[in-house]
C-alpha cells in the first residue's frame, strides 16, 4: 500500500474513514474534478442517491482510467447542496470503498456553479 493510516480516534467516532493519510514520496497522484451524477446524455438521476450512485460509478472510472483503484484513494471531498439528503448520500460511499479509508469531508454548500447538482464528488489518490 503506498500510504499509511494516521489514527487519533477521532474519525471512528464519526464514520468509515480515516483521521489521516501518511503518503510514501515517489508516488504517482490524480487529482479528479469535481464530479457530479450526471450522465454523459446530460441526464440527472431523480434523487440524491442516483446521482451519488452515479457520480461515484465516474470516479471509479477516472481510477480505471489511471490504473488506480479505491484502495488507492487518500482524500475525498464531498459536497451537498441539501443537509437533508446527508443520509442517503452516506450509504452510498461505502458500497464502492470497501474497505478502503481514506480522509474524508463532506460539506454541505449553498449552490454548486450548476443549481440542479446535488452531490459532488472529488477524490485524490496516489499510487506507487
Amino acid at each position: 500500500m503506498a500510504h499509511e493510516i494516521v489514527e487519533i480516534g477521532v474519525a471512528r467516532q464519526i464514520g468509515a474513514y480515516s483521521d489521516a493519510l501518511k503518503v510514501s514520496a515517489g508516488l504517482r497522484w490524480l487529482f479528479t474534478s469535481s464530479t457530479p451524477g450526471l450522465a454523459a446524455t446530460a441526464d440527472l438521476p431523480e434523487d440524491v442517491s442516483g446521482r451519488a450512485q452515479l457520480a461515484w460509478q465516474h470516479i471509479v472510472r477516472l481510477l480505471r482510467e489511471a490504473d488506480m483503484t479505491v484502495a488507492d484513494i487518500v482524500k475525498v471531498t464531498h459536497y451537498l447542496t441539501r443537509a437533508q439528503d446527508i443520509p442517503a448520500y452516506a450509504q452510498v460511499p461505502s458500497r464502492f470503498l470497501g474497505e478502503a479509508r481514506p480522509a474524508s469531508m463532506l460539506l454541505v454548500i449553498p449552490q454548486p456553479v450548476r443549481p440542479e447538482f446535488l452531490v459532488e464528488i472529488e477524490v485524490v489518490a496516489a499510487r506507487g
